[in-house]
């Protein structure tokens, strides 16, 4: 029996498929662990093969080389050094786990077998692995750790286990990824657990982003009393160190620091920032490449990305039309500026006078209509990919959701593109986000420490600028009412009578409705984005494209 344990907990960043990478990542932070005096190092969830693996765990060959790092790292904790407890996919009695493994003493010493496997929204682990059966605790250096994976800590029936088979703290290993809800959910949860329990709970996550996921870290402890001990950083690899001391038949964390939690829209543009950072950086991109309209949802996402790579690996392409406005021309080239980054200028009217003349014996005799218009967004993506293919670098989409909800995007137009940072975005939070921006910096941005958009580009309305004086309302609500019937739709998956009972025109509400399920086919064909919201299309809404259930409204 032992009367104090120094865990430190470990925010890292691994990347899906990198084993020797990620491997090196645990090494190092095992490295920095032993400095602080720890006895044990705790990582995420799947911290070996980055989380989630998706269809690429199902490879044996790739199976054998996380096994091969599990017995490496196993065998490097003979050097009297922490202990490890990190998470990797094992495969026992022909079935594949999700399991999270002790290390120390040079050998493998206990392995869990993660219980509850989620299977909804981001989630589809029940296809990946079987089910481990409730676990007990961990015996370690004369403690017994209560060990689960992430869903577990969601269940009381993993921590009900624990508890009665002796269990003297909680300790619980998370590859939880970010939404603008998620972080008060994973309080509740885990104070849920602890007043259960009367246990003590350290929950380390992951950060960084895989594909449409952001893991934003903030890792924590809490008391037996559910008192808040320690906060790890938010959106940054950190190592912090915890000390506990036996107190009675549970331990008692010291404590710590506890940082500050950023507020909503901090969170939401750092979330975009370090989204496209590793989509970028992990995916061995140069930089991105974008269209910069002199509107907002261009000038945005000119920011985020110049926050994320630094305005070296930013090209920013402007494409006049002979519609394109002199405010537009003056703001596009200000926001360069501002960003301090490389503006090229080309017209796109050779190409909108080749396509008519190329297509005129097709459509002669009808008028012009939305074809033009979309020809134009599709010259202006063709021009763009061709930069993208000249130089390398990934084109950047800057769509934002309430169009995507409502098909307001031309599809192989505005909407080509490698990666969208707005794609979970509604125009509401854009303008917010602007705001936000233009006031706040931080450490780890490589944008300007000031002012980062034109304050015109925030207050004039809206265009895609396709046809004079073309403006957004003119097709759609205004963006307030429109934002807010989409959360009725969309995130909160409410009817069509519940939408109009909080107040919205019937008509709006049909016409919006329509929209939003003729728009499936397009939103099919999207790049992928950085999950913000709970609902994100793509991964957490999927809906048939053929679906007749809306022409009953």
């Amino acid at each position: 029996m032992t009367d104090s344990l120094a865990i430190a907990i470990a925010q890292i960043n691994p990347t899906v498929g990198d084993v020797a990478g990620n491997l090196d990542l645990v090494r190092n932070a095992r490295a920095e662990a032993a400095k602080l005096g720890a006895d044990l190092v705790v990582t995420g969830e799947l911290a070996l093969c980055g989380y989630p693996p998706e269809d690429l765990v199902l490879k044996r060959s790739f199976q054998e080389r996380i096994a091969e790092a599990v017995e490496t790292l196993a065998k490097e904790t003979a050097d009297g050094g922490p202990a490890v407890l990190t998470g990797a996919p094992l495969r026992q009695d022909d079935k594949l786990y999700n399991a999270a493994v002790l290390l120390d003493e040079g050998e493998i010493q206990v392995v869990r077998l993660k219980h509850e496997l989620p299977n909804y929204g981001v989630f589809d682990e029940k296809r990946l692995f079987a089910q481990g059966p409730l676990p007990g605790p961990v015996p370690f250096r004369g403690a017994r750790l209560g060990v689960m994976v992430c869903e577990d800590m969601w269940f009381e029936d993993v921590t009900e286990c624990l508890d009665e088979s002796g269990a003297e703290m909680l300790i619980v290993l998370n590859g939880s990824p970010y939404d603008v809800e998620k972080g008060d959910q994973r309080l509740n949860y885990a104070v849920q657990r602890v007043k259960e329990s009367d246990l003590p709970l350290l929950y380390a996550n992951l950060v960084g982003g895989q594909d449409e996921l952001v893991f934003d870290g903030a890792s924590f402890v809490l008391d037996a009393d559910c008192t808040l001990t320690a906060k790890m950083p938010a959106w940054q690899s950190a190592v912090t160190l915890t000390r506990w001391t036996r107190d009675g038949d549970v331990f008692k964390p010291e404590p710590t620091e506890i940082v500050t939690e950023p507020g909503d829209l901090e969170a939401i543009y750092r979330a975009m920032v370090l989204g496209l950072r590793d989509y970028v950086n992990k995916n061995g991109f140069p930089g991105v490449v974008l269209g910069l309209s002199g509107g907002v949802d261009s000038a945005l996402s000119a920011a985020v990305a110049v926050d994320a790579l630094g305005a070296a690996r930013v090209l920013n392409v402007m494409m006049p039309s002979p519609y394109t406005s002199p405010d537009s021309l003056e703001d596009a080239t200000e926001a360069a500026e501002l960003l301090g980054t490389r503006l090229e200028s080309v017209g796109i009217e050779p190409a909108m006078n080749a396509f008519d003349e190329m297509l005129a014996p097709m459509f002669e005799g009808r008028d012009k209509d939305i074809t033009e218009e979309n020809i134009q967004a599709r010259s202006r993506g063709l021009l763009l990919m061709a930069v993208s293919n000249k130089f390398g670098h990934m084109l950047l989409t800057t769509g934002n959701k309430s169009e995507m909800s409502v098909g307001y995007a031309t599809i192989y137009g505005d909407m080509n593109g490698g990666y969208s940072v707005l794609k979970d975005v509604y125009k509401t939070t854009v303008f917010a986000l602007c705001h936000w921006r233009n006031q706040h910096t931080a450490d780890d941005f490589l944008g300007p420490r000031g002012r980062a958009i034109p304050e015109r580009i925030i207050t004039k309305p809206p265009s895609a600028e396709l046809r004079p004086d073309q403006k957004d309302q003119d097709s759609l609500p205004p963006y307030d009412e429109l934002d807010a019937i989409l959360m009725c739709l969309n995130e909160k998956e409410m009817g069509f009578d519940a939408t109009v009972a909080e107040g919205f025109d019937a008509e709006v509400v049909r016409r919006i409705w329509k929209l939003l399920d003729r728009a499936e086919y397009k939103r099919r064909q999207a790049p992928p984005g950085v999950k913000i919201t709970g609902r994100a299309f793509g991964r957490d809404r999927r809906y048939p494209i053929t679906n007749g259930f809306t022409k009953q409204f």
